[in-house]
């Protein structure tokens, strides 16, 4: 008998300790997402609660494969107010825990003509910081004109609904 997997609701996901820190507006504004993966975060003691407490931003972060390894570049965790002179540096290359496997295919992936890696969440599950990396192919400049005005078409339609009802 085959167990047919259902999404979680939200109620589950607080139960379980699963908490989106923050997630990277830019990159579905900038890129078409082709495909994400989940990988967890080597990190030390300082930013780890340093993002438990929310202080982290990857707006300008980008992903690297470098060496067989992954590399999360250019995220500021800020650093911990109680840590004292044993604080982390904020911008410091963090290194990405995945498969084997999914590490090549992440380099397959970025071989192809602009195709990058950029990171889109970092989320807490059970206690462990991880972060969505999804494969990306930039937008051009028209390509956001027309999701803009998607966008403004859509929300037009909620209102008029809303308002008749």
């Amino acid at each position: 008998m085959a167990r047919v997997a259902q999404k979680a609701t939200d109620d589950e996901a607080k139960v379980r300790g699963d908490r989106v820190v923050t997630t990277n507006r830019r990159a579905t504004y900038d890129y078409f997402i082709e495909e994400s993966i989940e990988a967890g975060v080597s990190l030390t003691g300082t930013e780890i609660k340093s993002i438990r407490a929310g202080r982290v931003s990857i707006a300008e972060a980008y992903v690297r494969v470098d060496g067989g390894e992954l590399w999360l570049i250019g995220a500021n965790v800020a650093p911990f107010e109680q840590a004292g002179q044993d604080n982390h540096e904020p911008t410091r290359p963090r290194k990405l825990l995945a498969k084997r496997r999914q590490i090549a295919h992440l380099q397959e992936a970025t071989d192809q003509k602009g195709m990058t890696l950029v990171p889109l969440r970092i989320a807490l599950r059970h206690g462990l910081a991880k972060v969505d990396v999804g494969i990306a192919k930039g937008k051009k400049s028209y390509d956001k004109r027309a999701a803009t005005a998607e966008r403004e078409a859509t929300r037009d339609i909620q209102r008029a609904l809303r308002d008749r009802g």
